[in-house]
């Protein structure tokens, strides 16, 4: 009988496999999206690419580093491990609004670093432990999911976020934790409460801000200001047509060359576009789909109620931010500043998704101990009962 292999030992030789690839063709689209604007405002092509590799080689340390961690140390919010992340996060948001540097009128960088970066993965950490304990204790299906002091924690810094303001950001800081209470097992009715909530809260963040008004009718209609508001959703969409089926071939794109915004960091993606073409921008969404399954396999593997919820909150960042990006590079949703994981250049969010990766692997690690355990359990001999002796009948 011919044995069949498998082409993966465990589900972390995948994660860590797409991992790679997907850094590659990131540090590969970095240099020659940035090398024009690199060359003109730095005189020196290199500039962003040597930045990114060394934000990249911390990245890999972090990623080794947080695996080892297990991922129950980070169970308690009480903690002094937890407690000292939480009050590092809200000092820094802090910081931001008073000592930032403003870049194009918003205050989002601290010492070169973003702190409403670390605090999308604090925020789904938080979440995780909360609605664990729910889970264990048969609890999940109620508004309480969400209405208790530690999502008061992850609202305060959605708070801090929208005053840089960075309402892409923001959203995602609050919008993973609640996604992560519905899939814990909310009831129906309160997730179409929450729903009616955040659509709410949304119009009101809106409307606060003349700007993200303006966005949205560019939105509708970007060619109707095709040289103001709507000019980098045009040219965005130009990039993207202009790479046809196979692409322009790796360096050729043109719209790096000053016509396209942001070409290197949010809208990275739209020059890869161009330079692979649709089979190029397919296989990357082919990697970021199969990372996510991947994802989903280690959350149903998890020990425990703790890695299963962590692991989801880490499937719904990588996955919500990836989606985000991809129909805003294609004009389906505004302009909201939200990077695309491993490919965009940005040094925050590549440490923290790096990061997050370490998490994922750790709890995949711990599944696998744990399954090893239980088939090791199955297999040891039942133990030695004695047998209780004949009674001789007697006559």
């Amino acid at each position: 009988m011919r044995i069949r292999k498998k082409l993966w030992n465990n589900d972390a030789e995948p994660i860590m496999v797409i991992m790679v690839v997907l850094l590659v063709l990131g540090t590969i689209n970095v240099f020659s999206s940035s090398f024009v604007l690199a060359t003109t405002d730095f005189e020196n092509p290199y500039h962003f690419l040597r930045r990114h590799v060394m934000v990249m080689a911390l990245g890999l340390v972090l990623f080794v580093i947080f695996r080892k961690i297990s991922y129950r140390r980070w169970r308690s919010l009480r903690g002094p491990l937890m407690v000292s992340v939480i009050l590092v996060t809200f000092l820094s948001l802090a910081a931001v609004l008073v000592v930032g540097t403003e870049v194009n009128g918003a205050r989002r960088w601290l010492f070169g670093a973003q702190p409403a970066e670390l605090a999308k993965l604090v925020g789904l950490m938080i979440a995780a432990s909360v609605l664990s304990s729910r889970i264990k204790r048969g609890t999940a299906n109620s508004l309480k999911n969400v209405l208790n002091p530690h999502y008061l924690i992850i609202a305060a810094m959605f708070a801090l976020i929208e005053l840089e303001p960075d309402m892409g950001t923001a959203v995602i800081v609050l919008g993973v934790p609640l996604i992560m209470a519905v899939v814990a097992g909310m009831s129906l009715s309160y997730v179409f409460a929450l729903g009616g909530g955040v659509l709410a809260l949304a119009a009101v963040m809106i409307f606060m801000q003349p700007y993200r008004l303006a966005r949205l009718k560019v939105w509708y209609d970007p060619w109707g200001d095709a040289q103001g508001m709507g000019y980098q959703m045009v040219q965005s969409l130009s990039t993207i047509g202009s790479g046809g089926f196979w692409g322009m071939g790796l360096g050729e794109g043109v719209s790096k060359y000053e016509y396209l915004p942001e070409a290197h960091t949010d809208f990275a993606f739209a020059i890869f576009c161009q330079e692979h073409g649709y089979m190029g921008a397919i296989m990357v969404c082919i990697l970021l789909a199969m990372l996510v399954l991947f994802c989903v396999r280690v959350a149903n593997r998890a020990p425990d109620e703790y890695g299963q919820m962590l692991a989801t909150g880490i499937m719904i960042l990588i996955a919500g931010q990836a989606v985000a990006n991809i129909m805003m590079v294609g004009g389906l949703l505004p302009v909201v500043g939200v990077p695309l994981p491993f490919i965009s250049y940005g040094g925050s969010s590549l440490l923290v998704s790096m990061i997050a990766m370490g998490m994922l692997l750790n709890i995949c690690d711990k599944g696998l101990l744990a399954e090893e355990k239980r088939k090791l359990a199955q297999k040891q001999p039942a133990e030695h009962v004695e047998a209780k002796p004949h009674l001789r009948r007697v006559k």
